[in-house]
């Protein structure tokens, strides 16, 4: 009958359409899997993100360390105060723990390598021991010292002075503490001071022996970056005012073109041993190389110069003249920061530099008198990166640097000398410390 042919030619066609239909989800279904495990995905949580590549991820169960030492289910990834616990974390696949898989956490974020089908993280967050220097700031006397013509030798354990930079109220050491000790990237440090942005300014005091840090004796050739022999010229550019710069350019009062001898070999050596720290430390906070003349005549004549006029910086005035140490910058050009800081010339290559001869004096040096009684001598020569003047007879100006020497006088030093480099760095404000500071039992960077 024309009815019942017609049913099944209608049959017929339904069958051949689904047949297509199926073909074209199933080819879709297909290629978005592929395309999903060809993808890096991440997943967002409330706070944090896991970063992963999937290859059909289960998912991850996470957990978190409380006050009591026992860990308790989360769902979100902690922003601070906490560390991956590497020996307690672990994926496995099919059951099985797989060991190739990496994981990694910081500022909230955390990164698997995950390459296997059917993958399932179990994540632990240990709670970190440890205080910041905020709360350590309360531990210390605060006193505000207004003398500065004299050495300053007194004992000050718990002590801290108040004083102002370009980013509010900073907190420094001065005279012969007992508790600024720091341990940090495997090398002892000095707390210089706090600075007004709340990161904690350091001095390198070497790779201390036990023997050496029982006696508090820590000086001599290992508190300076090693070489064959320790000492380096701050700059080869002797007979123009520009060779004071910790960088320069030839004919230039403030050029800042070429680095510095000085900085160069710093900066060799912060990539050797602190590279891989970068992330401890804070860029914006710089270092002064003040170059401004200190004489408004200077000042004219300098910038426009040749490179040959005789020129006394800013630092010569305060520190001979009026006695009078200031931490503002007040040349910002001068102000070396790291790339990418929001400050200052962002001309370093890393985060590192040089005391300047102003925190010398806050630390209780005074210009051409002895001090081998406060925690900045260690019985060597070494720069500061604080330009003296581009002075001398008129047939033979040279360029001139402040220096620390080895027996304890605040002093100057043509560039072409060989002092040691101590590096000066920023620790950034919450990081997480152990320890009293004293030698013995040093404040120690909670880096793992």
């Amino acid at each position: 009958m024309p009815f019942e042919t017609l049913k099944r030619s209608h049959l017929k066609r339904n069958i051949i359409i689904g047949i297509v239909i199926v073909t074209i989800i199933s080819t879709l279904v297909l290629n978005f899997t592929k395309a999903k495990y060809r993808t890096a995905q991440s997943l967002p949580l409330i706070n944090g993100t896991v970063n992963y590549t999937p290859y059909d991820f289960k998912m991850v169960a996470m957990y978190q360390e409380n006050d009591n030492g026992e860990y308790e289910s989360i769902d979100t990834v902690p922003t601070h105060g906490y560390l991956l616990n590497s020996e307690e974390s672990y994926c496995e696949v099919d059951g099985e723990k797989d060991k190739s898989i990496i994981m990694s956490y910081q500022d909230g974020n955390v990164d698997i390598s995950i390459n296997k089908k059917g993958t399932k993280c179990y994540i632990y967050f240990k709670k970190l021991k440890g205080s910041n220097i905020q709360s350590i700031l309360g531990n210390y006397n605060k006193m505000t010292r207004y003398d500065f013509n004299n050495v300053y030798t007194e004992s000050t354990t718990k002590t801290l002075f108040m004083a102002e930079d370009n980013d509010g109220i900073t907190y420094y050491f001065a005279g012969n503490p007992t508790d600024n000790w720091v341990s940090f990237a495997g090398f002892y440090w000095r707390i210089i001071r706090i600075n007004g942005r709340g990161s904690i300014r350091l001095i390198y005091s070497g790779e201390a022996t036990s023997d050496m840090v029982q006696d508090h004796n820590i000086v001599g050739n290992d508190t300076q970056i090693k070489t064959d022999n320790n000492v380096f010229v701050f700059n080869n550019l002797r007979w123009e005012n520009a060779g004071v710069g910790y960088m320069y350019a030839s004919g230039s009062v403030m050029g800042l073109e070429t680095s510095s001898n000085v900085k160069t070999q710093l900066e060799n050596w912060y990539q050797d041993n602190l590279r891989d720290y970068t992330s401890y430390l804070d860029i914006n906070a710089g270092f002064c190389g003040d170059r401004t003349p200190s004489t408004e005549e200077n000042y004219s004549n300098g910038l426009g110069g040749t490179g040959s006029t005789e020129t006394y910086y800013g630092a010569y005035i305060r520190l001979i003249t009026n006695k009078n140490p200031t931490y503002l910058c007040n040349n910002i050009s001068d102000l070396y920061t790291a790339k990418g800081a929001d400050e200052g010339n962002g001309r370093l290559e890393y985060p590192v530099g040089l005391i300047t001869a102003d925190e010398v004096v806050y630390a209780g040096g005074v210009y051409r008198y002895y001090n081998t009684n406060y925690f900045l001598y260690n019985n060597q020569d070494y720069w500061t990166i604080s330009p003296h003047s581009f002075s001398g007879p008129s047939y033979s100006k040279e360029a001139y640097m402040f220096g620390v020497f080895s027996n304890g006088i605040f002093d100057w030093g043509a560039v072409y000398l060989t002092l040691g480099i101590r590096p000066v760095i920023n620790l950034r404000s919450d990081v997480t410390l152990t320890g009293s500071g004293t030698a013995t039992d040093p404040y120690v960077v909670v880096t793992s």
